[in-house]
């Protein structure tokens, strides 16, 4: 029974409503292993998608994952049934750069000049 525990079965929701999965890892797997899977398995039709682990966000139970953390440690009592499907929300966020480069060009954009006649 020990060894049915061990494993979780998990699907991606993603921002648009569709999932990733499900699929089922062990409790040890690091939240950066899953979002490792994430990356390869992301629908090529979709725009905006993630290029590194650094531009994935994990959400279970209303909390950002870590990725040194294992899913052993993320689970919630209160939300994840043992034998169920557990949902994790996939954010997607722009990298450094791609940030950097925004407020660069919105400093620009945003500056004011007043005039005093």
């Amino acid at each position: 029974m020990a060894g049915v525990q061990d494993q979780l079965e998990i699907k991606f929701r993603l921002t648009d409503g569709s999932d990733i999965g499900p699929k089922t890892f062990a409790a040890a797997t690091s939240v950066a292993t899953l979002k490792e899977s994430i990356l390869t398995q992301w629908p090529k039709e979709k725009e905006n998608g993630p290029r590194t682990v650094k531009d994935v966000k994990l959400i279970s139970a209303g909390k950002i994952l870590e990725n040194n953390r294992t899913l052993g440690e993320c689970q919630s009592p209160l939300c994840d049934i043992p034998g169920g499907v557990t949902t994790m929300h996939v954010i997607v966020q722009p990298s450094s750069l791609d940030k950097e480069k925004k407020s660069t060009s919105q400093s620009k954009q945003n500056k004011c000049v007043c005039v005093i006649l």
